[in-house]
């Protein structure tokens, strides 16, 4: 016999925080006290645009669209119709644009939903919608009120209804790929088949509580729950440390430029950010705080991150700095620690040890991902480049680029590198 199985099911369900979620979203039922109201909002962007379009939903869309157009036949459903749009109290013309009507349960909401496809002049979008507010029934939406109908309709679940907010969102093209794979229902379908999982491992388990004497439950139940859950539980676990890269991927991949002073920190990120946005200067110490600068790198959100020079100083200020830099280290997705190729000794131990003077410890296997960039290498002969890229590779070291902020020698290759690295994470 296999004591608390059960209640070992009951705690990896607990542990693993699993919402249960339906791929194939079914309709969800709420206990209503009164009819639900009609919702109308912009859907699109607002500012001046060529095109604008307003949507409503509910039971009053088709009340509303007649009057607008004022026809008393409603468009052929999902077919553009070119519509006068005029005020239902004072029959002025507010617009000419095209009206499609979405009967539902067909349409985004799962509702009768109307779109108004009209110019983007502030006075037509304002004048439209004050019009649907004069109108019985309906009110402005509240900000996510579509989508939340959609769900509550069964048209969408919740990994759907995320993924929908992170495409409206989305700035690069991995978060736009990321999105519309959550979109489709990829993640919903593998929380569901974990939830079938643990079911079916729960339905087993009280099956041989309840019928253990019986002849037709053989033994080797428990030990085929045992494994199935055992091999759930590594899969959530793995899931659980890929996870980070979604959150990557929507927040950006915090990367953090570190080194010692006048390493060229300021001038590598200003090159990055093809702006002056760090001051540079042969003074040792200008990089005082913390500077941040949101960046699209081969089609991954990075937010790069520009950091004092790391030294032992007298200077309060600078040591605050130093220590704020320090910080951010602890927190970084990936270190690009630059270091000053022209003060460097061409031996791997001198190298690992200028180098773990920068990235903060790890335990053995941990290491934090980094980007080992030697600086200034216009400052070097072409014997002393090569025996130091040598002694790079002989060493326990980091992928590592020469290069030079100064005349962007090998700022391509290091381009490249980075990129690979972010595709990595």
């Amino acid at each position: 016999m296999w004591p608390g199985l059960g209640g070992r099911l009951l705690l990896l369900l607990a542990a693993a925080g699993l919402p249960r979620v339906a791929a194939a979203a079914a309709p969800r039922f709420y206990c209503r006290a009164r009819k639900r109201d009609t919702i109308f909002a912009l859907s699109s962007g607002h500012g001046k645009c060529g095109v604008a379009v307003i949507r409503t939903s509910g039971p009053a869309s088709a009340t509303a669209l007649c009057r607008l157009t004022g026809q008393d036949e409603l468009p052929p459903p999902r077919a553009v119709s070119l519509r006068r749009i005029c005020d239902p109290c004072s029959a002025e013309t507010l617009d000419r644009g095209l009206v499609i009507w979405f009967p539902g349960p067909r349409s985004f909401t799962g509702e009768d939903c109307a779109e108004l496809h009209v110019h983007g002049g502030p006075a037509v979008v304002t004048g439209i919608l004050q019009a649907l507010g004069r109108l019985p029934s309906l009110r402005l939406a509240e900000p996510g009120e579509f989508t939340k109908r959609a769900f509550q309709n069964g048209k969408l679940d919740l990994t759907a209804a995320e993924g929908l907010g992170d495409l409206i969102h989305a700035e690069t093209e991995a978060q736009r790929r990321q999105a519309l794979r959550q979109m489709a229902g990829d993640l919903g379908r593998l929380y569901q088949r974990w939830s079938d999982a643990l079911t079916q491992a729960l339905a087993h388990t009280e099956a041989y509580i309840d019928f253990s004497e019986d002849d037709n439950i053989e033994e080797r139940v428990l030990a085929d729950v045992e494994g199935a859950v055992e091999a759930l539980a590594v899969e959530l676990r793995e899931h659980l440390q890929d996870s980070r890269r979604g959150e990557r991927l929507r927040d950006g991949v915090h990367v953090v430029i570190a080194g010692p002073t006048n390493a060229g920190k300021s001038s590598l990120l200003n090159l990055l950010c093809q702006k002056p946005a760090a001051i540079v200067s042969p003074v040792a110490g200008t990089t005082r705080d913390v500077l941040e600068a949101p960046l699209n790198m081969g089609g991954f959100p990075v937010v790069l991150s520009d950091t004092a020079g790391l030294r032992e100083t007298q200077d309060a200020v600078e040591r605050e700095g130093v220590s704020r830099a320090r910080q951010r280290l602890q927190d970084a997705d990936l270190v690009v620690a630059v270091l000053d190729s022209a003060e460097l000794d061409s031996c791997p131990h001198k190298l690992a040890l200028a180098l773990r003077g920068i990235l903060p410890p790890a335990e053995p296997g941990q290491a934090q991902p980094c980007l080992l960039v030697l600086n200034k290498s216009d400052l070097l002969e072409e014997p002393a480049r090569v025996a130091l890229l040598e002694a790079c590779t002989e060493g326990e070291l980091p992928p590592t680029c020469l290069i030079s902020c100064q005349t962007g020698d090998g700022v391509a290759a290091f381009l490249n590198r980075l990129t690979q690295q972010l595709a990595q994470m």
